[in-house]
Parts: structure tokens; C-alpha cells; sequence
């Protein structure tokens, strides 16, 4: 069992989920309660790494980061190293990646909550920030906690853009899903087997006590 590899995925997962609830709510509750042109394209681009297989996803993010590129030359300016094939890399890239699956359920959770509630709040005379914060969280808590769960789950088992972006540099950038790649190329099915049960059982017990949290909340709330 390669334990610093799982350490490593469980902290980029961390790091990347609250990354992405501070994102995925302000664009979640946008593309839920505003109509403006361009909505579409916008909806489209953040559903864009659903499809988009994750090695060419992997591809671009590698040359936008390279330093040859501005980004790479700014962040090699401002912290003195670069930032491909570097855990901080791998976790900006692991927040783009993970955009659709923390916006889109967030944006489901606001889009149940009706008009007239968000009308009541202002006419109680709730600022928006309190109305977000005392009504709207609240209500739309099932699908933040969605996001959330699915963005943990997918960053642990994310192989693609971690290989391309990160390489499998041990203690850096080698997460759980990359050890379990090398140790079936080096023929190892039982260290292979291991961590692939360990990563299927926390991966299923995050998301079914996540359902038995969200029903109980669900019963609270009606």
C-alpha cells in the first residue's frame, strides 16, 4: 500500500473541494437565477470536461501552464518555480476539471428554490448576502453537499489530467490512481488490488453516507 499516494489524493481532493464551493456557488446561483446572452456558452463551457476526453483536457492545461506560456512565466515570476509537474499544478488543474461537477448540482439546488421565497427575504429586509446565507444556502444544501461529494470522488480517482499536468513524481504529483497504474505495470496485481479496494470502498462509503445525509436533511427541511 502506498500510503504517501493516497495522503497525497486525499489532501488534493480536500483542497480542491474548497477550492470549488466558494466557485460553484457564485456561478451555480448565477446560471440559476439570471437570464442574460451568452447563458448557454457559458453552461456549455463549464459542462465542456464532461465530454472532453481527459487526456486532450490534460493536453491544453499542460501547455497553458508550461513556461513558455503566460501563465507559466507569471507563476514563475510571483513564486519563483513552475507550475507544471508540481502538486500545486495538479490541484488548479484538478479545480477546472472538477468545474461541471461542482456547479452543475449547486446550480440545481438554487434553481429549486422558488421566486416568491427569494422575494420574501427581501421584502423581511434581508440583505442579499444575508438572504444567501440564512434562506437560499439552506434550501439549496442537497445539491452543495452533491457537489461536494462528487468533486471528493472524482479528484481521487482522476488518472488522465493528473498524468498529464503532474506526471507521478513520489511525495509531489503521484496520487492513488497513478500508484495503482505503476504497480499494474510492474506486474503487481496485489498491491494493484489493494489500493483499488481501498479506493472503492471510501469512495463508496463518502457518497452513501452523503445520500443518508442528504435524506435526512431533505426530512428536516419539509
Amino acid at each position: 500500500m502506498d500510503w504517501t499516494a493516497l495522503l497525497l489524493s486525499l489532501r488534493l481532493a480536500l483542497l480542491t473541494v474548497l477550492a470549488l464551493l466558494p466557485i460553484g456557488i457564485l456561478v451555480g446561483r448565477v446560471l440559476a437565477y439570471r437570464q442574460f446572452r451568452g447563458k448557454g456558452l457559458v453552461e456549455a463551457l463549464v459542462a465542456l470536461p464532461l465530454v472532453l476526453p481527459p487526456t486532450v483536457l490534460g493536453y491544453y492545461l499542460l501547455v497553458a501552464f508550461g513556461a513558455a506560456s503566460p501563465i507559466g512565466q507569471i507563476w514563475q515570476t510571483v513564486f519563483g518555480s513552475q507550475l507544471v509537474f508540481t502538486f500545486e499544478g495538479l490541484l488548479v488543474a484538478s479545480v477546472i476539471f472538477n468545474l461541471p461537477f461542482a456547479i452543475q448540482p449547486m446550480q440545481r439546488g438554487f434553481e429549486t428554490i422558488p421566486a416568491d421565497v427569494r422575494e420574501a427575504a427581501a421584502c423581511c429586509g434581508m440583505s442579499p448576502l444575508e438572504a444567501l446565507a440564512k434562506v437560499e444556502l439552506p434550501l439549496a444544501w442537497p445539491g452543495i453537499l452533491t457537489a461536494m461529494v462528487l468533486s471528493f470522488a472524482h479528484t481521487l480517482g482522476e488518472f488522465g489530467i493528473v498524468l498529464m499536468v503532474g506526471g507521478s513524481i513520489p511525495g509531489e504529483t503521484r496520487t492513488i490512481a497513478i500508484a495503482i497504474y505503476d504497480r499494474v505495470q510492474a506486474f503487481d496485481d496485489a498491491a494493484a488490488g489493494q489500493m483499488s479496494s481501498l479506493l472503492l470502498a471510501i469512495s463508496l462509503s463518502t457518497i452513501a453516507l452523503t445520500y443518508a445525509f442528504s435524506r435526512r436533511i431533505g426530512r428536516r427541511l419539509g
